[in-house]
């Protein structure tokens, strides 16, 4: 009996299609079910168009057939992140038709008299808007009241919509900083905050529980589309972030690498006084095929060349620069008649130096996660403020009690957690930029921050690097190996403790991943990415100097270590 396409629920087919002819016959039905559920046109066409070369004997494109058939694509608490394509293992609109239903069963079980509100933004990439249209037809016909930005918007002022409005839930589509291949949608709830375990599964449940895209209820009409009155909200928000009366003497250099932040990063700079910002001009317009970078993730090499050139050219004192939804913040400082890139950690520390000095409420506390340095609670500790350490993202973050900074290495800064409370790129570049401004006015720069903190404290040294997969069962192959391993010492350092996270330790919920502390004070962290398909190892050594006179030999020393530590971990990382 052939089964009707309101069957299929994502189950997992592919496997070994190629096995048997019978096999890659069930596995094209599958696919034709699809189809035929499929509201999309085009994506309907590009499924057809991998069934004919299957048919024709085309391997390639049975593995690629299978690939997109090998199960629905996850829901978990960064909502749905893959590339673009027909399937269900892929971003289309059918997914999101399913994710739609499936948020709006989790709200209206959980809202009072059923009427939902739901605000949904969307940026430049591919179909954003298109997501965007159909999560408001979803939540028109569910009985909801949809809202929906105007207009390709960067996520913070999504994220600060949702309070600003009293909506129930957000969803942002976007893909932040992934490769122009991928499209995203970030689900939060009504605090404002990304949601987190269990309500990611639990809003999964409802997904699961839809039969087929043609059962999904969807209005033609009856949303609100809103005009410009909530990005000028955030904007008067985002210019408070700056003391008034402070210095705004800094040429800034600003890049949005194709994405939604250079009119939003604009505005924000004029309204906070600072007037003497120049734009990359070739990064400026919003381009979803991103053509001047790699990856458009200002963390990847090459990514921040144009900016640094520009900043060479007009004389800059700070390049900015945002990923393509703006809510990470990269920073760039002269550096012996060159350019420095910025660490994430360094500029957490730099950020949480001026919000110490500004002052911090007994019942307010710093945040940064388990693979970011450990200087900003050295920096805490040194001045009684508290610090809280919490797993990866900022669905975390946002959650630490009292929250008044929290930061996390990937670039992620929660500098104004009362309207924001998520990682914003904008309130943090106008936070960076009232440092510059501060210290040049004094003759300084922020390196000086990192020098004092550092002479201080230890110079805090890290790295990280990233094992990118094709298959994600590798991963959890050289995680296992890891674990298997029981080292007792790396780079000849004895190994003084490790820890699985995945039973949880420290009080933090299970996560996957695993954790070593040498008994000279280094650090290694292991953890899939929540987002690529990649692991990421974090790596950070500590070494205290003499005195300020020490300082440069202290980072010689620290570096020679950081360098070892690489070495030695590199080979325990390999796919082979």
């Amino acid at each position: 009996m052939t089964p009707h396409p309101a069957d299929y629920r994502g189950r997992h087919v592919a496997g070994d299609a190629q096995s048997s002819p019978e096999g890659l016959d069930e596995l094209v039905n599958v696919a034709q079910w699809w189809i035929d559920d499929d509201p999309d046109p085009t994506t309907r066409d590009e499924l057809r168009s991998v069934i004919t070369s299957v048919r024709a004997g085309d391997e390639g494109a049975a593995d690629d057939l299978a690939d997109r058939f090998s199960g629905m694509l996850g829901f978990g608490t960064a909502g749905l992140r893959g590339r673009m394509g027909a399937g269900p293992n892929r971003m289309n609109r059918a997914v999101v038709l399913r994710a739609a239903a499936g948020l709006l069963g989790y709200l209206l079980e959980r809202v009072d008299g059923g009427d939902a509100a739901v605000v949904v933004g969307f940026d430049a990439r591919h179909c954003s808007d298109e997501f965007a249209r159909d999560t408001a037809a979803v939540t028109t016909a569910f009985g909801g009241h949809a809202m929906v930005l105007g207009e390709p918007l960067p996520t913070p002022v999504l994220a600060f919509a949702i309070r600003h409005l009293g909506a129930d839930a957000g969803v942002m589509v976007t893909a932040s900083h992934n490769p122009a291949s991928d499209n995203g949608y970030k689900v939060y709830l009504g605090d404002g905050r990304q949601i987190a375990p269990p309500t990611d599964s639990e809003i999964g449940e409802h997904i699961d529980l839809v039969a087929s895209v043609k059962s999904v209820r969807r209005a033609d009409d009856g949303w609100n589309t809103l005009d410009g009155e909530v990005t000028q909200a955030y904007l008067d928000a985002a210019a408070a972030v700056v003391e008034p009366g402070t210095a705004r003497d800094v040429r800034i250099v600003h890049t949005a690498l194709h994405g939604v932040g250079d009119t939003v990063m604009g505005e924000a700079f004029a309204r906070a006084g600072f007037t003497d910002v120049v734009a990359v001009a070739e990064q400026r317009q919003p381009d979803p095929d991103f053509p001047t970078v790699a990856f458009p993730n200002p963390e990847e090499p090459g990514a921040l060349d144009l900016s640094l050139a520009t900043a060479a050219r007009v004389g800059a004192d700070l390049v900015v620069a945002n990923d393509p939804d703006a809510d990470r913040c990269a920073l760039a400082v002269p550096d012996g008649g060159g350019w420095r890139v910025l660490r994430g950690d360094e500029i957490g520390a730099i950020l949480a130096s001026r919000i110490i000095v500004r002052g911090v409420a007994p019942d307010e506390c710093f945040a940064s996660t388990i693979v970011s340095s450990r200087l900003l609670a050295a920096m805490c500790a040194q001045v009684g403020v508290r610090h809280v350490e919490t797993l990866t993202g900022f669905k975390w973050i946002s959650r630490a009690p009292g929250l008044r900074y929290g930061y996390e290495e990937a670039l992620g800064y929660c500098v104004d957690p009362g309207h924001v409370a998520d990682k914003d790129g904008i309130t943090a570049a106008l936070l960076a930029a009232e440092i510059a401004a501060i210290l040049k006015a004094e003759g300084r720069g922020l390196l000086d921050i990192l020098d004092d903190l550092h002479a201080q404290l230890g110079v805090h040294l890290t790295d990280a690097y990233a094992v990118r997969v094709a298959d994600l069962s590798m991963i959890d192959q050289i995680l296992e190996r890891l674990g298997a391993a029981a080292l007792t010492q790396i780079a000849g350092v004895p190994v003084a403790r490790h820890d699985d996270l995945s039973v949880g330790v420290d009080g933090l919920p299970p996560t996957e991943g695993l954790r070593w502390f040498l008994a000279d004070g280094s650090r290694i962290v292991v953890r899939p990415s929540g987002t690529e398909p990649k692991l990421k190892v974090y790596l950070e050594v500590i070494e205290p100097p003499t005195g300020r006179a020490d300082l440069a030999a202290a980072r010689a020393r620290a570096g020679a270590r950081l360098t070892a530590l690489r070495n030695a971990v590199e080979p325990l990382t390999s796919l082979s």
